[in-house]
C-alpha cells in the first residue's frame, strides 16, 4: 500500500470517466475519498470497471451496499470479516498521531498513510490524546479486530467520547461492522463534496 503524495493537489476525476482510468488513479481516487486499503481496493476497482455512476454520492452509495451485504454475508467466514475489518481498520484511530509517543517509529510509519482530511477532521480532538487512547483499546478489546469508526461532523470531543462509549456498552459486533462502514461512507462522500466544491471554486477562480 502506497501513502497517499502529500505534496500532490488533491482532485477528484470525472465521475464519467472512473471506467478509463489506470488501475493507479483509481485507486489514489479510493484513497482520497476513503483511506489507503488494499482490500478496499480488490472490493471496489472491479465494481467501478463494470457500472456507471451519475456521481460521486452514486458511487460511495455502491460501495456502501457491497461493503453492508458483505457484512451480512461473514458471520461464518473468518477470511471474509477479516478482510471487513482490515477495510475498516484503515481509518486511523482518533487522535492517533499524538498518542503513540511511547513508539516513534510506528507514530511516523502512521503519519505516512493519515491523510490531510483525516488530519483536518481530526484536528479537534488532538486535546484528548490520553482519553482517547484509553477508548480506543478500550474499543477494541471489546471487539477484536475492529477499528472505531465515526464521522465526526463538527461533533465535540465530549459528544465522540460519548459515542464511543455508547458503541463499547451495546457490544454488538455485526452492529458495529454495520455502523463502521456507513460512518466510513458518510465520510467518503463527504470528502467528495469538498473536493468537487473546492475544484469548482478553483475553477471560477480561473476563468476570471
Amino acid at each position: 500500500m502506497s501513502p497517499l503524495n502529500p505534496a500532490a493537489t488533491p482532485f477528484l476525476p470525472a465521475i464519467a470517466s472512473l471506467p478509463t482510468l489506470s488501475d493507479t488513479a483509481l485507486t489514489s481516487t479510493l484513497d482520497l475519498l476513503f483511506e489507503p486499503s488494499a482490500d478496499l481496493h480488490t472490493l471496489a476497482l472491479p465494481t467501478i470497471r463494470t457500472l456507471s455512476f451519475a456521481s460521486y454520492d452514486d458511487l460511495v452509495t455502491t460501495l456502501r451496499t457491497q461493503l453492508l451485504d458483505i457484512a451480512s454475508a461473514v458471520a461464518d467466514d473468518a477470511d471474509g470479516r477479516k478482510r471487513l475489518h482490515a477495510i475498516l481498520g484503515s481509518h486511523p484511530r482518533l487522535g492517533e498521531s499524538k498518542q503513540n509517543q511511547q513508539n516513534q517509529q510506528q507514530q511516523q510509519q502512521e503519519e505516512e498513510v493519515l491523510s490531510g482530511f483525516s488530519r483536518e477532521e481530526q484536528a479537534h480532538l488532538r486535546g484528548e490524546g490520553e482519553a482517547l487512547a484509553g477508548l480506543n483499546q478500550e474499543y477494541e478489546e471489546r471487539f477484536p479486530g475492529l477499528r472505531y469508526v465515526v464521522w465526526v461532523n463538527g461533533r465535540s470531543r465530549e459528544e465522540v467520547m460519548g459515542d464511543m462509549r455508547r458503541r463499547i456498552g451495546r457490544g454488538d459486533l455485526r452492529e458495529e461492522e454495520r455502523e463502521g462502514i456507513r460512518a466510513m461512507c458518510d465520510i467518503a462522500a463527504d470528502r467528495a463534496r469538498k473536493l468537487l466544491l473546492k475544484s469548482s471554486e478553483e475553477a471560477a477562480e480561473n476563468s476570471r
